[in-house]
């Protein structure tokens, strides 16, 4: 009996490895579509189809910027009350890509998570009905001399407001810190397939902008657990996850009829029209 079990086990493991090692190997093998945005930055797309990445449909987009002193700069876009679509913040700073941010007040606008830009405090943390940090409270991505960088919550009670960073917003999880995988929590907003939207840094300084699209039968979307694994393979060192689903939206200047990269998901179709509009964004443009 024991014989029986010890040979399950290495079939199963077996089993889990093979498949991971023909996901990363068939996401090794895409042969990306890629356009250039700006000096040193480039967008790139590719359509996994007939359930082949993770046993499903799915298509992802990323802008890549160069850690290079003529690449364009990072910024923090947002508007305290009014909600505004990704590619109208585009418009608004004039900028050359833009992804959607944190997380965010449906009802009454303004970000649920910690925001703060040129210095200045714009929203602050909306604790739990415990008043306790949620999943997307225990880290940030920061920017000082539009240099973009990711952090850990510390686990100290005002950890956002003690960070002498100029530009602040906080959310996730964390993924990948230091070449090293986050623990996620088994909770379904980890484990179920949504669209999503992320930040990676690789070692070398580029950083990639990048959104999975979800609920539709050409893109499934992606667990946080797939979606570490495509960070990592991407070559991040340091990866955070932004606020995703319906909001995930990732917009480029001149790009296709109206500048939108990905299939957001809130009119239910496959097109590049069903933008959710949001509170906060990242964007990148030429230094201002």
């Amino acid at each position: 009996m024991k014989t029986l079990f010890r040979v399950l086990f290495l079939a199963l493991i077996s089993g889990n490895l093979f498949a991971q090692n023909t996901d990363s190997l068939r996401f090794s093998k895409a042969k990306w579509e890629k356009q250039s945005v700006a000096k040193k930055t480039k967008v790139y797309t590719y359509q996994f189809s007939d359930s082949s990445l993770f046993k499903a449909n799915q298509y992802i987009s990323f802008v890549e910027v160069k850690n290079h002193k003529k690449a364009p700069k990072f910024y923090i876009g947002y508007d305290s009350k009014e909600l505004i679509k990704t590619s109208a913040f585009a418009k608004k700073y004039n900028a050359t890509a833009v992804i959607n941010g944190t997380f965010f007040d449906m009802k009454n606008g303004g970000s649920v998570d910690f925001l703060k830009v040129n210095d200045t405090i714009i929203n602050a943390t909306r604790l739990d009905k415990n008043n306790k940090r949620t999943f997307h409270q225990e880290a940030a991505v920061v920017i000082n001399n539009e240099q973009i960088a990711i952090k850990k919550w510390d686990s100290s009670e005002n950890w956002e407001n003690s960070l002498t960073d100029k530009n602040v917003m906080v959310s996730g999880p964390l993924l990948i810190l230091n070449d090293k995988n986050e623990p996620l929590d088994s909770i379904s907003f980890n484990k179920a397939r949504h669209p999503r939207s992320a930040i990676g840094i690789r070692p070398d300084g580029s950083v990639l902008l990048l959104t999975v699209d979800g609920r539709q039968n050409q893109s499934a979307g992606m667990s946080l657990f797939e979606l570490t694994k495509i960070m990592k393979w991407l070559g991040c060192s340091n990866a955070i996850n932004l606020d995703g689903g319906g909001s995930t939206a990732l917009w480029v200047n001149g790009y296709g009829e109206n500048g939108v990269v990905n299939h957001p998901s809130d009119n239910k179709k496959w097109d590049h029209e069903g933008e959710r509009k949001v509170a906060n964004v990242i964007f990148i443009k030429g230094k201002q």
